[in-house]
C-alpha cells in the first residue's frame, strides 16, 4: 500500500494549545496568542504570534534544555499514546522522525551571549548543542528511545513541509513503518531583527493581500502529525518542490517555482485543479511574496477557490509554518466538519488592484459540505518551495 496518511495530531500555537482550542478559535476568526511585545526588538514592541499559553516544562537534559524544545514536547504529548502504540506495534527501529526548524534554541544562546558579555562568563545552564539544528530530532529521539531514521530539515520557511514529504518517502521507500513528522520553532530576538532589518516586520496586525500590506509578523508553535499507511481521515495525497535559485531571500517575481510545486502536487494526487475545495497561501503580506504567489495561484487554480492567509492568526512561524499550516488544513478535513467551515482571511479589505481578485474566505464562510482537498503552500527564502495536498478520505 502506497498511501500516506496523517494520522494524529500534535499543536501548539498563537490560536491555541491543542487541535481542539485552534479549531475553535479558526472558526471565530480570533486568536488569543497575537500581541504586541517588547524585548525582541531594542527600541519598539513588535506584533508576534507567541503560543497561547506557556506550556508546562519538563525536565530536560543540559544539552537539550531550551523552548523550542519543552514547545515540541508540549505537541508530543497530545499524539503520545499513538506513538507508543506505533512503537510497541512496529518496534523502534522502524519508527522514524523528521522536524523542520530554522530557530532552535537560539533563544538560549542569546541569553548565554548577553550573561557573558555583562559577567565575562557564560551561565552554567548554557550548553552550546541547545542552539544545533538537530536539537529537537534528537530530543524526541531520546524521549521516545526510536532507532529509526531521525534527521531536521533547515530550508527557512519550508522546513516543516518538507519535512512531512520526507516522512513519506521513507514510508513509500519502506526504510519506516511510522514516522514522526512536522516543525517546531521559538520566537527569538535573532529572526525578529533579522526580518526588521529586511523592513519586513509589521508593528501591528500583519494585512496579506491588502493595498496597505507592510510586512510580517514573526510567530511562533509546534506541530507534529504520526505519518503512516494505515488509513485515515486524511490522506497526504501529493506535494511539489521547487527551487527558484533567484535570490538569497527575495521569491521569483514571475512566481515560476511557487507554480510548477503547485502543479506537481495536483499531478503527483492525480487530481484536477477544479478539485481542491481550499488553498493555505503562503502569504506573509510582503510585498514580494503576495506579488508572487497571488498570480501564481491564480494561473492554476483560477480565482474561484477559496483561500486564506492565517499568518494574522499564528504568524509565521518559520520553520514551523508548513507543519502548522497542514495542521489547519488537516483540521478543516475532518469528518466532523460537514458545515464546511474554512479558515478565514484576516485583513482591512483594501483591494490590490495589482493583484488577481481571489476568492478571500471571509469569516464565517461555510461550504455546506465536508471538504474534500486542501493544498498548503510554503515558500522559503533562497527560492525553496514546497506544497502540500491534503485529502479526505
Amino acid at each position: 500500500m502506497n498511501d500516506v496518511f496523517l494520522n494524529n495530531l500534535g499543536l501548539v500555537c498563537a490560536l491555541g494549545n491543542s487541535p481542539a482550542e485552534v479549531a475553535a478559535n479558526l472558526k471565530r476568526g480570533h486568536s488569543p496568542g497575537m500581541r504586541l511585545l517588547p524585548g525582541f526588538l531594542p527600541s519598539r514592541e513588535v506584533m508576534l504570534g507567541q503560543v497561547a499559553s506557556e506550556p508546562e516544562a519538563r525536565p530536560l537534559p543540559r544539552e537539550r534544555r531550551s523552548r523550542n524544545n519543552q514547545l515540541l514536547l508540549a505537541a508530543l504529548e497530545q499524539i503520545r499514546p499513538a506513538v507508543d502504540q506505533a512503537l510497541q506495534r512496529h518496534g523502534a527501529a522502524r519508527v522514524a522522525a523528521v522536524l523542520g526548524t530554522s530557530t532552535s534554541g537560539i533563544a538560549e544562546g542569546e541569553r548565554a551571549m548577553k550573561e557573558r558579555a555583562e559577567s565575562g562568563a557564560f551561565p552554567d545552564d548554557f550548553d552550546y548543542r541547545q542552539q544545533e539544528l538537530v536539537s529537537p530530532v534528537l530530543c524526541l529521539v531520546e524521549e521516545l528511545g526510536i532507532t529509526g531514521p531521525a534527521y531536521a530539515i533547515s530550508t527557512a520557511c519550508s522546513s516543516s513541509a518538507r519535512a512531512l514529504i520526507s516522512a513519506a518517502r521513507l514510508l513509500r521507500a519502506n526504510l519506516a513503518d511510522a514516522v514522526i513528522a512536522g516543525g517546531v520553532d521559538a520566537l527569538c530576538s535573532f529572526t525578529v531583527s533579522g526580518f526588521a532589518a529586511l523592513d519586513s516586520v509589521s508593528a501591528e496586525l500583519c494585512n496579506p493581500l491588502s493595498a496597505n500590506r507592510h510586512g510580517i509578523n514573526i510567530g511562533e508553535g509546534a506541530a507534529l502529525f504520526l505519518v503512516t499507511r494505515d488509513a485515515a481521515p486524511v490522506r497526504l495525497a501529493g506535494w511539489g518542490e521547487s527551487s527558484d535559485a533567484h535570490h538569497m531571500s527575495a521569491p521569483d517575481p514571475e512566481g515560476r517555482g511557487a507554480q510548477a510545486a503547485m502543479v506537481e502536487a495536483l499531478a503527483r494526487a492525480h487530481l484536477a485543479a477544479d478539485a481542491i475545495d481550499y488553498i493555505n497561501l503562503h502569504g506573509t503580506a510582503t510585498h514580494h511574496n503576495d506579488a508572487m504567489e497571488a498570480p501564481a495561484v491564480a494561473r492554476v487554480f483560477g480565482c474561484e477557490v477559496p483561500v486564506s492567509s492565517t499568518k494574522p492568526l499564528t504568524g509565521h512561524a518559520l520553520g514551523a509554518s508548513g507543519a502548522i499550516e497542514a495542521a489547519i488544513g488537516w483540521l478543516a478535513l475532518q469528518p466532523d466538519n460537514g458545515e464546511g467551515w474554512l479558515p478565514p482571511h484576516l485583513w482591512d479589505g483594501a483591494v490590490d488592484p495589482v493583484l488577481p481578485p481571489l476568492r478571500l474566505v471571509e469569516p464565517g464562510f461555510r461550504l455546506g459540505r465536508r471538504p474534500r482537498a486542501v493544498l498548503s503552500n510554503s515558500f522559503a527564502f533562497g527560492g525553496s518551495n514546497a506544497a502540500l495536498l491534503l485529502e479526505a478520505r
